[in-house]
This record gives structure tokens, sequence and C-alpha cells, in this order.
């Protein structure tokens, strides 16, 4: 392993403190709750969907501590890739590492095409294709640039889309009732509450990105557990706000139907703005317009982690070789960058957005069983590895975060067949590659 690392003298530039790393973890999830998270609802109703988002949110907790303490021990840029690599052997690093790409590489293209639907509110004359295009080309260069510059640009966008919220928050306080919370609260039965777990691991989805930077960070034995724990915590105070002020207005039908046109939104926030104040009131318009940088947030934090996680899978040789270079001049994996974007683009292009996100649920759960198998693993076989970071209540962390993303995978697959087939074909063609191309 060490000898292919060296095959490679340029090298990532250690830059990133605490601060930046949390404005990264909540950057990389937090258009997860501006658009997504609603069609849930329509699924699961309030309480369905407040279920399915209870266990993912002890999934989330018992995962990223458990995945934080593997950051801390083994900080590459591989994140989960590099974990199995030590743990589970070629194979298993490959299956680890093939479903993280495919996560960081299917979710950008629907948040794109969500940045290019809101912009396209204020420039009608501008295709969404051609804006959500032009998104990719803009933040691929910044990423390309330099990580400080893409990390200070996160950490501003992010702060932006967080007090975005927080307007939200206070523009909907006098206007929230629990009674409405109560209407329709189960529509399709229990059954429901299975149905909207993808929309609910959606709040989260790629939080695990701040491990992927693990490499450009300074002292990441220290840092990564700050970065993690400060954004977890933020992203489910702002996960349960935004639920409950949201459907809190007047029901949840409100946050997912749009009235204009009879169909599902992907806009729950102006949605119940829009009850309230009309789509003329000047706060709508403003929060509306925020909402663009929460999507940004995600969609540029998202792109940063792919690039390294691409790059470490190229580097190791799992994947063509081109990959795995660093650029000379800024220091940055240019080449995994300009090729996600190009997979990227492809996939916008289909305009299938809501069967992108399904592709990179599969892609996260996978990756969230074979991390928590792992950690397990690595406990195991190299007991006295240094691990500046313990996770507390080992091993009930690790088997709980494994069994609920068990059940989370076994749900989506029942739900979305069709979907699960075209995910596992992608995976064992690659996996063919890998077998035919990888050199020892």
């Amino acid at each position: 392993m060490e000898s292919k690392e060296s095959a490679n003298h340029a090298h990532l530039e250690r830059k990133l403190g605490p601060l930046m790393l949390w404005g990264l973890g909540v950057g990389y999830v937090i258009s997860g709750m501006y658009f997504g998270w609603n069609l849930g609802l329509e699924q699961g109703g309030t309480l369905g969907l407040a279920i399915a988002t209870g266990f993912i949110i002890v999934m989330y907790v018992a995962f990223t501590f458990s995945y934080t303490e593997m950051a801390c021990a083994i900080p590459k840029a591989g994140g989960a890739f590099d974990y199995a690599y030590k743990a589970l052997g070629k194979n298993g690093a490959f299956f680890a590492g093939m479903a993280q790409n495919i996560e960081f590489i299917f979710a950008p293209p629907a948040i794109a095409f969500a940045i290019g639907a809101y912009v396209h509110i204020f420039l009608p004359g501008v295709s969404i294709t051609a804006i959500a295009i032009i998104a990719y080309i803009l933040f691929t260069a910044l990423n390309i640039y330099g990580v400080q510059a893409a990390a200070t640009f996160e950490l501003f966008i992010t702060v932006l889309a967080v007090l975005g919220l927080v307007l939200f928050f206070f523009a909907t306080g006098s206007s929230f009732s629990v009674q409405h919370l109560q209407i329709d609260a189960l529509p399709n039965g229990w059954t429901g509450v299975f149905a909207a777990i993808p929309f609910a691991i959606w709040f989260f989805l790629a939080i695990e990105g701040v491990a992927n930077v693990a490499e450009e960070t300074i002292n990441p034995q220290r840092n990564i557990l700050v970065g993690f724990g400060s954004a977890l915590l933020t992203l489910i105070i702002l996960c349960l706000l935004t639920f409950m002020f949201s459907v809190g207005v007047n029901g949840w039908e409100t946050v997912v139907v749009d009235p204009d046109t009879g169909m599902a939104s992907d806009s729950p926030l102006p949605l119940a703005l829009r009850h309230i104040m009309g789509a003329d009131h000047w706060l709508f318009k403003v929060i509306s317009l925020i909402g663009i940088s929460g999507l940004i947030a995600s969609f540029h934090g998202i792109i940063l982690a792919a690039g390294r996680a691409t790059y470490e899978f190229g580097k190791m040789r799992f994947a063509p070789e081109v990959f795995g270079k660093i650029h000379p001049r800024f220091k940055t994996p240019a080449n995994a960058l300009i090729i996600n974007t190009i997979i990227g683009i492809v996939a916008l292009l289909t305009g299938r957005t809501s069967e992108i996100i399904t592709i990179a649920c599969f892609g996260a759960l996978t990756l969230y069983v074979l991390s928590m198998v792992s950690m397990i693993r690595l406990r195991q076989r190299y007991p006295d590895l240094d691990r500046p970071f313990k996770v507390p209540f080992y091993p009930l962390a690790p088997v709980t975060a494994l069994v609920i993303s068990l059940v989370s995978l076994l749900s989506i697959t029942i739900y979305n067949h069709w979907l699960a087939l075209i995910y596992l074909f992608i995976l064992l063609l690659a996996y063919g590659w890998f077998k035919l191309m990888y050199k020892e």
C-alpha cells in the first residue's frame, strides 16, 4: 500500500481546521433541509416520516461516532475505502469504495437540477438544465483551484444557508400548531414508515464526507472528531426544527403538493411560507433566494468529497491510475474531479432526479454497512492500533448502526427493486473491470 502511495510525488496539503470541517459537514447535508425530505410525507405522513427520521437519527449518531474512530485512526482521503482495505482486504475495499463513489457522484446531479429550478425562478429565460451544467463547471473549477478556497467558500455559503433556516423558523413560528402535525398523520399505515426511509436519510446523506478531507486536515486525530460531532449536532437540531415548523403551518399536504400544478414539489419551505404570507411577500422571496445557498453548499461540498474518494480509488489502482494524480500546481485531485463532473452531467441529462437520489441512497447504505463491519473487524484484528478517539458503548454503537442500515437497505430494495438491479449492475460491472485490470 505504501509503495503505491509513494508513486505519486505530489500530495494533498493540510490546511483545514475544525471550523472548516464543521462548514463542510453541515454543508454536505444542508440541502436536505431545503428539498427532497418532504416527499417522504406523501409516503408516510407526518407520523410515518417522523418515526423513520427518528430511527435514521439513531443510525447516524451511532454511525458517525463509529466512523470517526476509524477516521482518526486512519486519516486517509479514501474514507471507507481505506478502512475496508485494512479490515477486509482488497475485495471488501473495492465494494466499500465503489459504494462511496456511487453515493458521492450520483447525489450532485439531483442537487444541480434543484439549483437550476430555483435559479430559473429569477432567470426564466435560461433553461434549468443549462443552469445546472454551468453550476457543475463553476464548482468543479473552484475545487480544482484549491481546497482552502473551496472550503472557505463552503463555510460562507453554509453559514448563509443556516441563517436562512433560522429566518424560516421565525417566519413560521407564529403559525405553528401541534394540531397541524396530527392531520392525517399516517395515511398509508405502518408500511409508510418503511417507504419514507430514503427521504429520512436525505436529511443527513453524505455527512461522512468529512472523513475524505482527513489528509488535508491540520491535526486530523483531534479536529475530525470536533468537526464531525459539531456538524452532526447542528444537523439534528436543524432537521427537527425544519420538520416541525414546515408541517406545523398547515399539515403535511401543504408542503408536498404545489397548488399551481397539483404535483409533488421539491420546495417545501417556500410552500409553507406561501400559505402564510403569499408569494409576493418580501420575506418569501428572501428565504427562497437564500434557499439556493443551501443547495449550493451541498452541491459544492459533495463534489469536493467525491473528488477525494475517486482520487484514492485511482491512487490505489482500483480505478484507472490517471484518477489518482494530484495537480502539480493546485495540489488537488483535478482528474478525479473532472471525470466525476462528466458522469454527473450525463446523469443530469437523463432528467430522472428522484431515481438518481435513490441510487445515491443505495450507495450510502452499502457504505454504512461495510464501514460498520470494517470497524468491528479492525477492533478484532488490530487491537493495538492507535485510536485517538474510541466510540462510546462499543460494540453497541456500530452494531446499532449496522442493523438499522441493513433494515433500511432492505426497505429501499423492496420499494425500488428496478433501481436496486441497476445499482447492482453498476457494482458488478465495475467489479469485473477491477478483477481484470487490478495488479498487485
